[in-house]
């Protein structure tokens, strides 16, 4: 038995184990320890804990390789695999689930659902996404996406009272449930050619095939449509809007970012794994999905006077941008892509931070006109969501001009010379429909005067993410140096 089951086994999972433990502990003291809803905020500490306990396993994890000097370590039999790729996403994980659990508390305690096992739910999302970054196998992988989905469902619905809550979670769970279907569907195709689920054994039943092979261009279409839907690219964006819009807004910040971040690593691991020789197949269709994504993603923006609703059209367009360095596929565009989910992790998360503070009794403070004359209530909110707006939008010397810099720079070394131009002019589009935002904070009266919802939490998470998206737009080496260890080899 013990030929199965190692030490080596052990440490890859050391900080999945770790978030399911705190996860399983924040259940028991929610129920026996901290009845009383005003002592929740405890739990806190147990979110903190298992971030320190997992972040410090991925820095063990680190160390290791860079000591034998090996690029990666199989674990179970190569079923999960501990890489530097896997170690990037994880980081990315550690901080936005922290981020939001600083900010999450006073949210909830203002909506009226500050219960204990949300803080769980947001450690087993984790730990479902620590196997969407690591996995090496099929069944792993799925196993990593429907934790971390299920997850999400029940967060997206988690304002009970709320009947656009509850409509999101419905809507999100079933088309979820439908995606799966098809994912599921590629993943038997590719059991069936490999006899195998393992991926290094699928990648080379792939290889023996010839270019369009009717078994592979059914595999590949099919489970591309599953994991399209998962980053929200067009035309399976569709529940994005309404689940944004519908889900507290501490849920939607860690939505759009961790699970986007997570979804990307998954399709990453299966296009330059499995389908790495299919680029044939693959490259015309993902170039029509990207540019679909774009065009949809930005045009919609435009219309929206929810500030949620407008920042899920804007998370549909990155998605986009994020697969043009995918279609690029030199290692300019896989570290483009890594830069590109890091970045938008620290200017999103703040965009949608700056929304979770016009959240306070009675009022949601979602829509465009609750941030007229927000300058003068709360230069500090102002300006931060300056920063992250155009940041968002690429404007340098912030972080998302950088992310957009690679992307760009990729699809030109690789003679893509058609989606540069689209997508440069979708910039342009984009600056429109961010300094909408802009205006109403800057230029218009102030038409609101209740004082903004403020913790210690929400202004560290701030402070942090406002600071970062400036720092690696101004100072990127450190940074840009963290994305060359995430390119898969």
């Amino acid at each position: 038995m013990s030929q199965y089951y190692t030490t080596i086994d052990h440490f890859t999972i050391v900080p999945a184990v770790m978030l399911a433990l705190f996860g399983c502990a924040i259940l028991l003291f929610d129920f026996w320890v901290f009845p009383d809803p005003r002592q929740r905020k405890w739990l806190l500490i147990f979110v903190v804990l298992a971030e320190l306990f997992t972040g410090f396993g991925l820095y063990r994890q680190s160390a290791y390789l860079a000591s034998q000097g090996v690029p990666e370590l199989a674990g179970f039999q190569g079923s999960v695999t501990v890489d530097g790729f896997g170690i990037f996403f994880n980081w990315i994980f550690v901080v936005a689930a922290l981020i939001v659990a600083l900010v999450s508390y006073k949210y909830l305690e203002v909506a009226g659902e500050h219960h204990g096992e949300y803080y769980s739910l947001i450690l087993f999302a984790q730990c479902g996404m620590y196997f969407l970054a690591s996995g090496t196998d099929l069944v792993t992988l799925f196993i990593g996406l429907e934790l971390m989905a299920l997850c999400f469902y029940v967060m997206v619905g988690f304002l009970r009272a709320d009947k656009r809550s509850n409509e999101a979670a419905m809507k999100y769970l079933l088309l979820g449930a439908f995606s799966s279907g098809f994912l599921v569907y590629g993943f038997s195709l590719m059991y069936g050619m490999a006899g195998s689920t393992r991926l290094a054994d699928v990648t080379a039943a792939i290889e023996q095939r010839q270019a369009w092979d009717p078994v592979v261009f059914l595999a590949l279409t099919t489970t591309a449509v599953g994991l399209l839907f998962k980053i929200s690219a067009a035309p399976f964006h569709m529940w994005a809007p309404d689940a944004y819009e519908g889900a507290p807004t501490t849920v939607t910040a860690y939505l759009s970012v961790a699970s986007k971040a997570a979804s990307i690593a998954f399709l990453l691991r299966i296009f330059l794994g499995p389908f790495a020789s299919a680029r044939v197949m693959w490259e015309p269709i993902l170039s029509a999905v990207a540019i679909l994504t774009l065009t949809l993603g930005n045009l919609a923006a435009i219309n929206q006077t929810n500030i949620k609703r407008l920042l899920a059209y804007s998370s549909i367009s990155h998605a986009g941008y994020m697969l043009l360095g995918l279609i690029a596929g030199n290692e300019t565009g896989i570290k483009g892509i890594a830069v590109y989910v890091m970045v938008y992790t620290f200017m999103n998360l703040g965009a949608f931070l700056v929304v979770v503070a016009m959240r306070r009794a009675q009022i949601i403070g979602e829509d465009l006109d609750d941030f007229n004359g927000l300058v003068h209530r709360h230069p500090g909110y102002a300006f931060l969501m300056l920063i992250f707006l155009l940041s968002l939008a690429g404007i340098p010397p912030t972080a998302g001009f950088l992310g957009k810099y690679y992307i760009f720079l990729s699809l030109i070394q690789t003679q893509h010379y058609t989606l540069a131009v689209v997508a440069t002019l979708y910039v342009a589009v984009a600056i429109y429909y961010y300094f909408k935002i802009v205006r109403s904070m800057f230029v218009r009266e102030e038409t609101e005067t209740a004082p903004l919802s403020s913790s210690f939490g929400l202004r560290l998470a701030l402070g942090v993410t406002g600071v970062l998206t400036l720092a690696i737009g101004i100072y990127p080496e450190p940074f840009l140096r963290l994305a060359q260890t995430s390119v898969l080899r």
